[in-house]
């Protein structure tokens, strides 16, 4: 399987290639080239997580041996790192819905699925390419990605990692679990603005002629760890095929019943997951797109026009304030056949007048696998207190966003096919918002975002995730704060 990119659709590449240079050379996204290869995955009922991603991963990088990638699983979804042999486990609320559990990684959020085993696949593909370069991963966060990341490429041969975070845009636990990541090859640096400003800049970085060729003369090269990276994708695609066949283990569907997925989702990327795995075969019904009050995605998916020209939110869910949800690009580009003029102009319409409108067979298209809605705070407060009460299950602010806006979709819709809202992140992760669900403002305002997290497990029962607990008492080892306009300095001197 080679790649090309989604604006120029031409000078395919080898998926080592792909990884390692994150983003095309045009500024597009690498996709695969021709059609998808369906799927056989009704084989692998019963086996373990490590082993269906190493066989569903192969196609995808057939410069890696069977025997590499299955190493590759074997350690980065072990039960040292995520608990059990089923890393991504299915919850039953109710009839009829389900949760997936992606946060028993060891940063307690879903970023953790791709971003353990990417370090494998990026240090397999400068191996397969000859090249001793050293690699420097640029990463833009919204919260999760950036400890994902930092924990994964800590300390790996040949690499170097520099995270971006929104200086006030993620919540105090994200931010500690950030400063205080060890590791000889890391920095963490705080940008004076949002995610969009961070995620730009390093769009930005990697684009800039001036500094690729200065780092080039120094022995490194760019990479991307976000989910602009092909490499950071696909392995996403994974847990949607693991949900399903629990589900067939579990007798709770038969086989070939669609599934619809509800997925709290800013970048995108996740949802995209769920199409591809539509596309190799998953009886996927629809993807329902759930979005906070920064609902850019929902307004596209339903009137077909993508406008960045509006306020922005900080809200309870704050990796999913984002405005710019660059995987976007991915999916308008199968949508229209592999069209790279019209994802060309569209992304430069963005980019010079901050909006594009799609054509009405593509918004067509969008539409007949996507639905979409968001919550507020408000109802985003109302949920983890309902599912708490009605279920005695503990929900982080994106998963209730996914369970507000599901319930929108069965009362507009009616359907009643089988559901699973992806659970993205521990609910003590976003212990402020979740306590001040369950015990009030005025007690949370008591207390430090840290001492909440053991006021939430006694008022709750349940145990802090070994990767938060003690984090307070971590030494801060990363204090840099900048402008945004800083952020291409900032990489140089971070690297001389």
């Amino acid at each position: 399987m080679h790649y090309y990119s989604t604006r120029s659709a031409a000078a395919a590449v080898s998926a080592a290639e792909a990884i390692t240079r994150g983003i095309a050379p045009d500024g597009g996204l690498f996709v695969p080239a021709g059609e998808l290869p369906l799927f056989p995955y009704e084989t692998y009922r019963g086996a373990a997580y490590p082993a269906l991603a190493a066989a569903l991963l192969k196609p995808f990088f057939p410069e890696f041996s069977g025997e590499a990638l299955s190493a590759w699983t074997q350690q980065a979804y072990g039960p040292d790192r995520f608990g059990s042999l089923q890393a991504a486990p299915v919850h039953t609320l109710a009839e009829g819905l389900h949760l997936l559990e992606l946060w028993h990684g060891p940063t307690c959020a879903f970023k953790d699925m791709a971003l353990q085993l990417m370090p494998y696949l990026l240090a397999g593909s400068m191996q397969a390419r000859g090249d001793e370069a050293e690699v420097v991963i640029l990463v833009a966060t919204s919260g999760d990605t950036g400890k994902a990341a930092l924990e994964g490429f800590a300390d790996v041969p040949g690499t170097r990692i520099v995270v971006f975070f929104p200086e006030e845009g993620v919540s105090e636990v994200q931010k500690q679990q950030m400063v205080t990541q060890e590791g000889s090859n890391v920095a963490v640096v705080a940008v004076r603005g949002n995610f969009d400003d961070t995620q730009t800049g390093v769009k930005q970085i990697f684009a800039g002629p001036r500094v690729n060729r200065t780092l080039a003369e120094r022995g490194f090269r760019f990479s991307s760890a976000n989910s602009i990276n092909w490499g950071r994708l696909v392995p996403q695609v994974v847990y949607y095929f693991s949900t399903y066949l629990q589900l067939l283990e579990n007798q709770a569907l038969a086989p070939g019943e669609p599934v619809n997925f509800v997925v709290p989702t800013g970048n995108f990327g996740n949802i995209l997951a769920g199409y591809y795995a539509r596309q190799l075969g998953l009886p996927v019904g629809k993807l329902i797109c759930a979005s906070n009050q920064n609902h850019i995605l929902t307004d596209f998916i339903h009137s077909g026009s993508y406008d960045c020209n509006r306020a922005f939110y900080r809200t309870l869910s704050p990796s999913m304030d984002i405005l710019i949800s660059s995987n976007l690009e991915r999916l308008l580009f199968e949508l229209t056949g592999h069209d790279p003029e019209r994802l060309r102009a569209w992304m430069e319409a963005l980019q010079t007048r901050g909006r594009y409108q799609v054509d009405a067979e593509t918004k067509k298209a969008v539409q007949e696998t996507f639905w979409a809605g968001f919550a507020d705070d408000e109802e985003t407060t109302r949920t983890i207190a309902r599912v708490f009460a009605e279920h005695a299950y503990l929900v982080d602010t994106h998963t209730a966003v996914g369970l507000a806006v599901y319930g929108q979709y069965l009362q507009e819709t009616g359907d009643r096919a089988l559901g699973v809202v992806i659970s993205t992140a521990s609910p003590f992760k976003f212990n402020v918002s979740v306590a001040g669900a369950l015990l009030g403002e005025e007690i949370t305002r008591q207390h430090s975002e840290f001492a909440l997290l053991n006021l939430l497990a006694a008022h709750t029962g349940q145990e802090i995730p070994r990767g938060l607990r003690d984090l307070e008492n971590r030494p801060v080892l990363h204090r840099r704060v900048i402008e945004k306009t800083e952020m291409e300095q900032t990489v140089l001197e971070l690297l001389e």
